[in-house]
């Protein structure tokens, strides 16, 4: 007798905006489901179907439903999601954050990555960290399925929300395909000396807003003198919150020190990856992080590390002693200007990436996801 799929529902609403963590998480972990877990039927959400079948070329038609234009968040959660949810019947539906009110008979995942608006506040407007705590909360608590992507997540949501961390299971994000793919330093260098007239630089990849600490890699910069001996700052990310101070400290830059500091909005993949092999130095100077994938995945290339050892990234034990208090300006700066004068052997930077390969793939995750659908059917 043949066993009955599981028919899932995913609200891939994250692929109608530039990419970002709930974007990588989706695609890690549904391209290994589709590929490889054939009990499962899965459904996906989405307004910008162009975009979307960009990441899942292998999806049907008939399994993209489509949200019209108008359907912002009240209208996709209250109308839309909520007639397909009844009209195809899903045992399950997942949810990145924030979910619609409960249907009988299907099963809300709520994947939580972050309460960061709690943990720090500086920069948010009252509204956007009420509204956040009011609708995460309730659409965790109600789910079926919780999940986030750390420990330091899963304890901050256990602590805040009242909820047992028996109750949150742990599904960490992963190393692209792009990244375990081979790959040519020296053919990427030379795409971004030719494209950007960089030729040797540190690189920091992160959207900006407060809690990122931009301008703490800027000071250093500046207060190092780096730019002195021919190396580039080079920030990738858009602005998702403003930071005054840091458009203040850029503003302020003289001739030269603007000929070496340079701020990409966006970069696709492989301009990124280029980015990631071609860089001296990858610095993650965050102070709050649900999980923190982008030092993972410069590391995973090869590249050396200097990163944060706040929140989550405290599981991120693999990159010490190269890592730091983000609150202690003099510790960055010691242990950057050390990183470049010594940087580190090849044969620990070979076992940093072999280790992040191993902890942190979507063959692994997706495998614990499946159980949960499993558990719970």
């Amino acid at each position: 007798m043949t066993q009955k799929q599981i028919k899932i529902f995913v609200d891939a609403y994250c692929f109608d905006k530039p990419a970002e963590g709930t974007h990588t998480f989706i695609h890690g972990i549904y391209s290994v489901l589709l590929k490889d877990y054939t009990g499962l039927d899965i459904y996906f959400g989405v307004h910008n179907v162009n975009r979307f079948k960009t990441a899942f070329p292998s999806v049907k038609n008939d399994h993209i439903l489509h949200y019209p234009k108008s359907a912002n968040g009240f209208f996709r959660f209250y109308s839309v999601i909520p007639y397909y949810i009844k009209r195809y019947g899903f045992d399950f539906c997942h949810f990145q954050y924030v979910s619609p009110s409960p249907i009988k008979n299907s099963k809300y995942i709520v994947t939580l990555h972050d309460i960061s608006f709690n943990e720090f506040p500086a920069g948010l407007s009252f509204f956007y960290r009420f509204s956040r705590k009011y609708f995460f909360k309730k659409s965790f608590k109600t789910a079926a399925i919780k999940t986030t992507v750390s420990n330091h997540s899963k304890q901050c949501i256990s602590k805040s929300y009242k909820i047992s961390e028996k109750e949150i299971a742990i599904i960490p994000c992963g190393i692209s395909d792009v990244i375990n793919t081979n790959y040519n330093r020296q053919e990427a260098t030379q795409r971004i000396k030719e494209k950007y007239a960089i030729d040797d630089f540190i690189l920091y990849v992160s959207r900006i807003e407060p809690r990122k600490n931009h301008l703490l890699l800027l000071e250093v910069y500046l207060e190092l003198e780096l730019y002195k001996q021919g190396l580039h700052l080079v920030f990738i990310g858009k602005e998702s919150i403003q930071v005054p101070a840091l458009k203040n400290k850029i503003r302020s830059l003289h001739p030269l020190q603007r000929k070496y500091f340079h701020w990409l909005g966006h970069a696709d993949t492989k301009t990124l990856t280029d980015f990631y092999l071609a860089g001296k130095l990858f610095v993650y100077p965050s102070m709050a992080e649900g999980f923190g994938i982008p030092p993972l995945e410069a590391a995973a290339l090869g590249t050396p590390v200097l990163c944060s050892s706040a929140t989550a990234m405290k599981d991120f034990n693999f990159f010490e002693p190269n890592i730091f208090n983000p609150a202690d300006k003099m510790e960055m700066k010691q242990k950057l200007a050390a990183m470049l004068d010594q940087p580190p052997l090849e044969k620990n930077l070979s076992a940093i990436a072999n280790e992040i390969k191993s902890r942190y793939n979507w063959e692994n995750n997706a495998k614990k996801f499946y159980t949960l659908l499993t558990d719970n059917s």
